[in-house]
């Protein structure tokens, strides 16, 4: 089907989801106010109301991905700043992304492997549903990119050092209890955050670029790559992980209802488990 009759869908969608189903309705409230603290209820629900509504749209670009085409993926999401990222894969260097669940997230990843020269490899979580799994599987790895487990990322690193790549983190996903975390507040709650950025930039030296994505209009996204460490072993110990958690804070602040508000980003509490920190036994010395 063509965007504008699935958007058409959407719409439909978006009165069943929000005001028949009310699907996961009171876990975006609780976000929204835990967050905001100093909007109003009226304020809280019109930023809730438009959430709802372009995350109906999300779900039909998501299903878009199946047929969507390399030419109008490339108009539908531009880049800005991409020789900032080029000068060091041109200098045969590597990078680090860091991206969120914010705007169309998967059109994004999609994107990034058109959009440079390096060779980009998505970090992600395989999904428990092994028929959904696949298939984004599937769709994610169109266009150039080669995805990675989670768990494979250290040995994809080494496997790869002697090549300009492009590891892609999504940083604002909530940590399991086993993985490493760094503790800090995030829209004004304690949040755990992954510490899989820092630890390899700190050992490997590479600069880490946010990729901030901006909703432009129905169907279309702009992607800044804004550097946030350009020289990560100059850096102490968390303060990758404070700025990239501090830059994503202020974002979502600017226009708060393109983040994924549904997910259950604050369900882990500081007193469950303990602060970790990135030190070097997690990384084997020739990364």
């Amino acid at each position: 089907m063509p965007l504008g009759l699935l958007y058409l869908i959407a719409d439909f969608f978006y009165l069943l989801v929000y005001h028949v189903f009310g699907y996961r309705k009171k876990v975006v409230r609780e976000n929204l106010s835990n967050s905001f603290p100093e909007k109003s209820l009226n304020e809280i629900i019109t930023i809730e109301k438009t959430f709802f509504r372009y995350l109906t749209c999300l779900i039909v670009e998501v299903i878009k991905m199946d047929s969507i085409s390399a030419k109008e993926l490339q108009k539908r999401v531009h880049f800005k700043n991409t020789d900032l990222v080029e000068a060091y894969l041109k200098n045969n260097e590597s990078v680090l992304f860091c991206s969120s669940h914010y705007g169309n997230y998967e059109w994004v990843c999609m994107a990034i492997g058109m959009a440079f020269s390096g060779e980009h490899y998505p970090i992600y979580k395989p999904l428990s549903n092994e028929f959904f799994d696949n298939w984004f599987l599937k769709m994610r790895s169109k266009y150039g990119n080669q995805m990675v487990s989670m768990r494979q990322t250290i040995r994809t690193i080494q496997s790869t050092k002697d090549r300009p790549t492009m590891f892609t983190f999504g940083s604002d996903q909530s940590p399991s209890k086993d993985d490493m975390k760094y503790w800090t507040l995030l829209l004004n709650q304690p949040a755990a955050i992954q510490m899989g950025v820092e630890k390899i930039a700190m050992k490997t030296n590479r600069p880490v670029f946010y990729l901030k994505t901006s909703y432009v209009k129905r169907g279309y996204y702009e992607v800044d790559c804004v550097p946030i460490c350009l020289a990560p072993k100059e850096t102490a110990e968390f303060e990758i992980t404070e700025a990239h958690t501090r830059f994503l804070e202020d974002f979502i602040k600017e226009k708060p209802a393109y983040w994924l508000w549904s997910h259950r980003r604050w369900k882990h509490k500081p007193s469950e488990q303990t602060q970790a920190t990135p030190t070097e036994e997690t990384l084997p010395e020739q990364v």
